[in-house]
């Protein structure tokens, strides 16, 4: 049984913790930054000084492979902004190499628990290689991602997930 109002109450919380994740850095129009995003970094990530969208290497100099903690990865290069654009770039399937995917998982549920029965294939193995799959954070939501491999082994075992809600950019 479904009580009245219940799903105006859930997307109530969500709102409110999506704000409250958004803004959890308290310091983050200060130009003085002490919080976990980093030190002394100021308000933005480095990357985003300009301003205008960035593109973004998943990994860093990593790439995207198993092994990686990419959860880790996104809450210290993190916030990332609207419009930004995240480069997965990963070896095509070889002799010597295990094929990696990129999924979007569809909430926070499924990231979790690495469930990829509803996630949406957004990269194959394949394109991953030279520049890199690109995608462009056009919505003000969590991405929840992950590498599909193996029956979400790669995102299980292998850390390969990690989770994102852009910041809009604003001009000073």
């Amino acid at each position: 049984m479904e009580f009245p109002g219940s799903r105006r109450l859930v997307l109530v919380l969500t709102l409110a913790s999506l704000l409250g994740m958004s803004m959890a850095n308290k310091e983050w129009g200060s130009g003085f930054n002490q919080s976990a995003w980093g030190w002394g970094r100021g308000p933005y990530h480095p990357q985003n000084q300009t301003q205008g969208p960035n593109k973004i290497n998943v990994g860093g100099s990593e790439n995207w492979h198993f092994g990686f903690n990419y959860s880790e990865w996104a809450f210290k290069n993190g916030p990332f902004y609207f419009n930004d654009s995240l480069v997965f770039k990963y070896d095509p399937p070889s002799n010597t190499t295990f094929p990696h995917s990129v999924y979007l998982l569809p909430n926070l549920w499924s990231y979790l628990n690495c469930d990829l029965r509803r996630a949406k294939m957004i990269a194959n193995a394949t394109q991953g290689g030279g520049e890199g799959f690109h995608f462009v954070l056009n919505r003000w939501r969590p991405y929840y991602f992950a590498c599909g491999e193996r029956n979400g082994l790669h995102c299980r075992d292998g850390r390969m997930k990690f989770m994102v809600v852009p910041y809009f950019r604003w001009n000073h």
